[in-house]
């Protein structure tokens, strides 16, 4: 089916001045520095400061977004909250508050949450949404992500997530804008995965209570630490490969089209694993060793970074991925600049 191109407009990052650095990390988790730096790949990470909520960190982006692709506030047709639901309230719609602080008076506004998959779910979301109603023209998505918050570095179940840190991002689409066309997304769910990583107090099952948060219930953790190793050994990486290739097939190309890959933070042998499955040089990403995971921002923040350092030229195949726990794989392709 022929439509009008979606393009991207401009992005946002908003980072916390704020940094955790990996002797911090090794001090609190007993892990040697080494282990940390290199196997883990965290030299630091940003962390939030007294104001840096996770919707106001969104707002901060997002008007970044606005100013750098010189889109009004009145604009804007529709406003997608990609933040996390770790924020400033419980039951609450953040990206009706993000609607008004930016001045979106003709938008309406919503939220959706895949965990670090948010972002990549939201950009084909809004694609279709903007492909279906006619009046959808232009789009912002943006949000927050502090779990940082949530991770016991004591607790060796969750040593995975020692990376979390602290951001927001934003990405301004439009109907009929001829550049940086966002091309197809594939998505995979899994939810044999689903109760693996959990707050264990806080939700209807067990209220918080005092004697939870002196036992450190309310950090994330991991309920089957060997189960779930052994189950993502078998999946992940297939899954991760596998929607990076359905994605590119979607948009007519293939993995030897790739130009960027914008790939989230992970440990250093897993990314250089990805890399070499594709075909790909060192060249043709950005290790985020200096940002840690900023949650679904990360690809948002690889394409910064990639065009700030000259790797995305006009032209260029990117392609966005990540993961989510619960478990989630998505990437979307984008034909960057102008053809």
């Amino acid at each position: 089916m022929n439509h009008e191109p979606i393009g991207i407009v401009s992005t946002g990052i908003y980072l916390p001045e704020q940094r955790m650095t990996g002797e911090k990390i090794a001090a609190l988790s007993g892990l040697p520095l080494a282990v940390v730096e290199q196997k883990m790949g965290i030299k630091e990470k940003p962390i939030p400061g007294e104001e840096d909520h996770t919707c106001q960190m969104g707002i901060y982006a997002a008007k970044k977004a606005m100013e750098k692709g010189g889109v009004l506030p009145e604009e804007l047709d529709l406003v997608i909250y990609i933040g996390e639901e770790y924020k400033e309230y419980p039951l609450w719609t953040a990206s009706i508050k993000l609607q008004q602080e930016i001045g979106a008076i003709r938008a309406w506004a919503f939220d959706v949450a895949l965990r670090c998959c948010t972002t990549i779910m939201a950009l084909k979301l809004a694609k279709d949404m903007m492909i279906a109603d006619p009046s959808i023209r232009t789009a912002l998505l943006a949000g927050g992500y502090r779990n940082v918050d949530l991770i016991d570095y004591s607790n060796p179940r969750t040593r995975f997530m020692y990376n979390l840190s602290a951001g927001g991002g934003a990405i301004i689409l439009q109907k009929g804008y001829r550049c940086n066309e966002l091309l197809e997304s594939h998505l995979i769910t899994d939810g044999s995965f689903s109760e693996d990583v959990i707050v264990r107090v806080g939700g209807t099952k067990q209220p918080i209570f005092p004697a939870a948060i002196e036992k450190r219930l309310h950090y994330l953790d991991v309920t089957d630490p060997e189960g779930m190793k052994r189950r993502l050994e078998e999946k992940s990486m297939n899954h991760f490969l596998s929607v990076i290739r359905k994605s590119l097939e979607k948009s007519g190309l293939s993995e030897k089209d790739i130009d960027y890959l914008g790939i989230l933070h992970m440990k250093k042998s897993a990314h250089d694993f990805v890399l070499n499955e594709l075909g790909l040089s060192e060249e043709q990403s950005i290790y985020l060793d200096r940002y840690g995971h900023v949650g679904q921002f990360d690809q948002i923040l690889s394409l910064e970074l990639g065009l700030a350092d000259g790797k995305i030229k006009n032209g260029d195949i990117v392609v966005l991925v990540s993961a989510g726990i619960g478990y989630a794989w998505g990437a979307s392709t984008i034909r960057w600049g102008r053809e």
